[in-house]
């Protein structure tokens, strides 16, 4: 289906570039998923600003997609614009006389950010290493792993409303914690000031190199997946439960809980999302049975989902 006629006029107008009914699946990690009504690349605050304000107006729902790592989107697709942050939104400079503080586009990838504190020498932001998001990504549900979470490097974000309003959030206001941010309803990050220095940046690429190292050694990298499914329990390891649950290595469909890492769920080739969410809920389901845990998802669900029937 295509973009509502009303909002595809007024972005015409304002001359913002997309496309209509576009695949979703080879724009996410797990190679799953069905088709947006419309796709738009958004190239600066001001595009961003307007499309918001349109989508508003004319009552089209409105997505962000990342680099689309953590997400599963429904065999049934997203009903609205998908944006995709670019080029003026998806770049990093030194903010002012600020000491080590970085102005970074949400739309920029977090390989590509620390590639450049690679060569820059900036430390500090070793907690986006090995993760395959976007700023704006990580920022919303401060991402993390065993080397630390947006939180720690974290300073402000501006962001913009539904309306196009902007407007700088500071850290202590966006109530972080555990893989969750709070940030004021159909608001959209449009950039990020992160805190960098306070290492030695050998010491920083070593600890880097290690984590992804052990990263390569555990976990299966060789097929789409979303990463890690789980949150990890207090005190506890989602992988470990799964695990112990019986469920390494069951399968539906093309899906499969990874033999390797049980946290993981991967696509051998041609999994539906339905296929990979049933894992998701069998796997919630035997654990709170077997071990009375309740595990919630890191993935996020996107899209028409109104034909879900866990049963499969």
């Amino acid at each position: 289906m295509p973009l509502p006629e009303a909002t595809a006029n007024e972005l015409t107008k304002k001359g913002i570039a997309f496309e209509q009914d576009v695949p979703l699946a080879k724009r996410t990690y797990w190679r799953a998923g069905g088709n947006a009504w419309g796709l738009a690349a958004i190239s600066s605050l001001t595009a961003l600003q307007d499309t918001l304000a349109i989508c508003t107006e004319t009552g089209c729902p409105v997505f962000v997609l990342g680099n689309g790592s953590n997400l599963l989107v429904s065999d049934k697709g997203i009903q609205g614009l998908v944006l995709q942050l670019r080029d003026a939104l998806a770049t990093t400079e030194t903010e002012g006389e600020s000491p080590g503080v970085l102005k970074v586009g949400a739309g920029l990838k977090l390989t590509v950010l620390l590639a450049r504190a690679q060569r820059e020498g900036w430390t500090g932001l070793e907690c986006f290493a090995g993760i395959p998001g976007t700023i704006g990504g990580a920022v919303r549900m401060n991402a993390g792993a065993s080397l630390g979470e947006t939180q720690d490097c974290l300073l402000q974000v501006l962001v913009v409303s539904p309306t196009g309003k902007t407007s700088w959030i500071s850290k202590a206001d966006l109530n972080m914690s555990y893989r969750t941010t709070i940030l004021p309803k159909g608001a959209v990050i449009a950039f990020a000031l992160l805190q960098t220095g306070g290492k030695d940046p050998q010491h920083s690429q070593h600890v880097i190199r290690e984590h992804l190292k052990r990263r390569k050694a555990t976990q299966p990298l060789h097929l789409p997946s979303c990463g890690s499914t789980f949150r990890n329990p207090p005190g506890d390891h989602a992988g470990r439960l799964i695990e112990a649950a019986g469920l390494k290595g069951k399968s539906c469909g093309a899906a499969q809980i990874s033999p390797k890492h049980a946290n993981f769920i991967v696509n051998l080739g041609g999994a539906t999302a339905d296929d990979i969410r049933f894992l998701i809920e069998t796997a919630q389901k035997e654990v709170l049975e077997q071990f009375g845990v309740e595990m919630e998802q890191e993935v996020h669900f996107a899209g028409d989902w109104s034909h879900w029937n866990a049963e499969h």
